[in-house]
């Protein structure tokens, strides 16, 4: 099966390469976790941002009273490719901003909040910036072991807890924050609300998280009697565990097409190095390839199949997570391969800029030691594949 994309689509590609020509530095690249690491890389970042809004890409889906343009499936299918392929920096106004936050607010959200929130988001403002407030210490995959708590006071909640491994909190204007509302609900998915919580409120505290090659991309958020009025609610109150497993089809939705992207430009990469090093001779480097190739092309399948029921106005249920787990599954052998095409030039604790990420491969070594990061992140493999159980295959719940 082939994918024929129409003449607009087509002239659209050619302008985002175009941007990328005349906007991004000809050797850029940026390694996994590394967005917002510096002072540097976040102002070139939020840069693009702005650019990018200018262009009506930022966030071409949403209505265009908010923002957006109303553009089709496909259009932003062909932006997250590129997006991906190129590595266009800013496209995710922090995490979570254009992803779900958006999105969710279109479902969820009151008028006056989508008003309020969703224009600064769609002009790559400051004050566009998310974070998501979901793991807890205890509260991961299992996100419905969460403790933080809002307890409603007046016409304010009172929010008391601890969130971890907080992507872009020391960056976020504002916090995307899952909270316990009911703390005596009959089961532990019932009593979770979702709060709009500005991060310069008083009694938030954002403390970094540095990850074992030294990058600043996490944090741990402290709310220590932090108040919210009411008005912050998003959605139901003590419905927001339902309203959350719409919204992550979204995140888990939208990281396929990108990711294919990525890992095409990667694998390009690796097969051009290998060429130049005379190592396409050995056996198991072609094969490595190989198979990388063959995985890429089915995972470029499979998302344009997640992104189609989407344009059909279905909501993905199992797809995401499948798109996920193959994702990290793709991730492992780009690195795993890459690796042995460097030798023991990989074990140089050297990556990111002070090697050319694609020339030098020198990024291959951030991709290899944040794995275990990434497999994790927005739920482990164990998590997706119970999804894939239930709601793909129609095994019984093992949860």
């Amino acid at each position: 099966m082939e994918f024929q994309f129409g003449q607009e689509e087509e002239l659209f590609r050619e302008e985002i390469r175009n941007f990328v020509k005349s906007e991004l530095p000809a050797d850029w690249a940026m390694g996994m976790f590394e967005e917002g690491d510096s002072d540097e890389t976040w102002a070139f970042i939020m840069s693009i941002s702005r650019k990018l809004s200018e262009k009506g890409w930022l966030t071409m889906t949403w209505p265009r009273e908010y923002g957006g343009q109303g553009a089709s499936a496909w259009k932003a299918l062909v932006y997250s490719e590129e997006v991906g392929y190129w590595g266009i920096p800013g496209t995710g106004m922090g995490v979570s901003g254009v992803s779900w936050v958006g999105p969710s607010l279109i479902l969820f959200g009151t008028e006056e909040q989508r008003r309020k929130y969703m224009p600064l988001i769609a002009a790559g403002h400051p004050d566009g910036v998310w974070c998501t407030g979901y793991s807890e210490p205890n509260a991961g995959s299992d996100f419905a072991n969460l403790r933080t708590q809002a307890l409603r006071a007046g016409g304010e909640y009172v929010i008391n807890g601890q969130k971890i491994w907080t992507s872009s909190a020391h960056r976020a204007r504002w916090c995307w924050l899952a909270v316990r509302t009911d703390p005596n609900a009959q089961t532990r998915h019932a009593g979770i609300s979702i709060i709009i919580v500005d991060m310069k409120s008083p009694g938030v505290t954002v403390r970094p998280i540095r990850n074992y090659i030294g990058n600043h991309h996490f944090n741990e958020v402290f709310f220590d009697d932090v108040r919210v009025p009411v008005e912050n609610l998003v959605g139901e109150e003590n419905r927001g565990w339902y309203q959350l497993m719409r919204s992550l089809g979204y995140e888990r939705g939208g990281v396929a097409v990108s990711s294919c992207g990525h890992n095409k430009r990667v694998l390009e990469e690796l097969v051009r190095y290998a060429a130049e090093k005379g190592l396409l001779d050995k056996a198991e480097i072609r094969q490595g390839l190989a198979q990388a190739a063959i995985d890429i092309e089915v995972q470029r399948l499979l998302a344009y199949e997640t992104i189609w029921k989407m344009s059909q106005g279905k909501t993905p249920t199992f797809e995401p997570s499948r798109d996920k787990v193959l994702n990290d599954e793709i991730l492992k052998s780009l690195s795993s391969v890459g690796m042995d095409i460097l030798g023991p030039f990989s074990q140089l604790r050297r990556y990111g800029r002070s090697l050319n990420w694609f020339h030098d491969l020198g990024g291959l070594r951030s991709l290899y030691w944040n794995l275990i990061g990434m497999s994790s992140a927005a739920g482990t493999e164990f998590t997706q594949k119970n999804i894939i159980g239930q709601f793909g295959l129609g095994l019984p719940r093992s949860y």
